[in-house]
């Protein structure tokens, strides 16, 4: 009895570890991210080697049936004008499991990216190896990428701004603060925050 005891035990340990290590794994500031190649809703891949001329990339983990992500499409599709513009594209990618969550299906990413008027790729990642690559655990979930020396450096992880809610009522746009930092050659002073959104729904 002891013995199983003992075994149930370090089992639940086991798995309360792994756990916590697949939370807190991915890519950290100052790491290297590498490149994907995932289908955008047109049908065509999309690899971050498309962009010769980009200086880096906003990697914006997100979803349709969300309200987090609801709540931020407009604001993500003013961040891509602003800072396309700068070098720094927008590329969405949906991590969701499609077979459980339909509204996540890429016949409904083409449907809600035209009603939202999306000025960015919309990719879906059907294995789910990319986010948990990056290690991202929100929908949504910012990762800033800068080329540096032939590297995707990572430059910010975490939330756009601290008000889902209304864009009014923001009082710290984390994201564009690192990027205008970014675009004028500064170090970041916000590296990392806390994304706040739904938990990806991983495949069982």
């Amino acid at each position: 009895m002891k013995k199983t005891l003992f075994y149930a035990a370090f089992a639940l340990i086991t798995l309360s570890i792994a756990a916590f290590t697949f939370s807190v794994s991915g890519y950290e500031p100052g790491t290297a991210a590498t490149d994907f190649r995932l289908k955008n809703i047109d049908g065509k891949m999309v690899s971050l080697a498309d962009y010769k001329s980009a200086k880096g990339f906003i990697i914006i983990f997100t979803c349709n049936h969300c309200p987090y992500a609801k709540l931020y499409e407009d604001r993500i599709v003013a961040i891509d004008k602003k800072y396309k513009a700068l070098g720094y594209p927008v590329i969405a990618i949906m991590p969701n499991d499609t077979i459980n969550y339909p509204d996540d299906a890429p016949s409904e990413m083409a449907k809600r990216a035209k009603e939202k008027g999306f000025t960015f790729p919309y990719l879906i990642d059907e294995t789910q190896d990319v986010a948990k690559a990056y290690g991202a655990i929100k929908t949504p979930h910012v990762y800033v990428l800068h080329k540096e020396n032939k590297q995707l450096l990572v430059k910010y992880v975490g939330a756009i701004d601290d008000n889902y809610e209304s864009a009014e009522k923001v009082t710290k746009k984390y994201l564009e603060d690192a990027m205008n930092e970014l675009v004028a050659g500064k170090e970041i002073t916000v590296k990392f925050t806390k994304a706040i959104g739904c938990g990806i729904k991983w495949k069982k």
